[in-house]
């Protein structure tokens, strides 16, 4: 038995629609199309078989009726209100401590923590030295966990 597309060889049928006849229905439909549609028929079948194996060797044969929680992983998860709260209390906490930091150390920490710079980047463009970032960084760090001891 062969699947055969009737929308290819009818040009009533507008939807594509898959019959399976006996090969020797197969092999009349075939000859009775030209050879060039012939070709696209079955480069499509060949190509459809093709992808329908390299998915089954790459295990991506998979329901999302299963519950195995793959669904969970790709969909986004919306925060619960009160951990969205607490997610912006605590960021006010933390802008609140890097302001009591001296303007070059709480320069320091945003660059080195926010935007993500190096040490050396960050030192390159003060024009000292990488050592002196680090320990003002680790001073600012130890001034802002003061700071968030008295909030807590």
């Amino acid at each position: 038995m062969k699947k055969i597309n009737l929308r290819e060889l009818f040009p009533e049928y507008e939807l594509d629609c898959f019959v399976e006849v006996p090969d020797a229905d197969a092999e009349a439909f075939a000859a009775a199309m030209t050879k060039a549609e012939a070709d696209v028929y079955y480069e499509f079948e060949r190509a459809e078989n093709a992808y329908q194996r390299n998915r089954f060797r790459n295990k991506a044969h998979y329901s999302l009726d299963v519950d195995d929680g793959i669904e969970e992983s790709v969909l986004p998860q919306c925060p619960e209100p009160h951990e969205e709260y607490e997610r912006k209390w605590e960021l006010e906490q933390l802008y609140e401590a890097m302001d009591n930091l001296p303007e070059k150390q709480a320069k320091r920490v945003y660059d080195r923590f926010i935007n993500g710079m190096s040490w050396r980047a960050i030192a390159k463009a003060e024009g000292v030295s990488e050592g002196a970032i680090r320990y003002s960084i680790k001073r600012a760090l130890r001034g802002m966990k003061k700071s968030l001891k008295n909030f807590a």
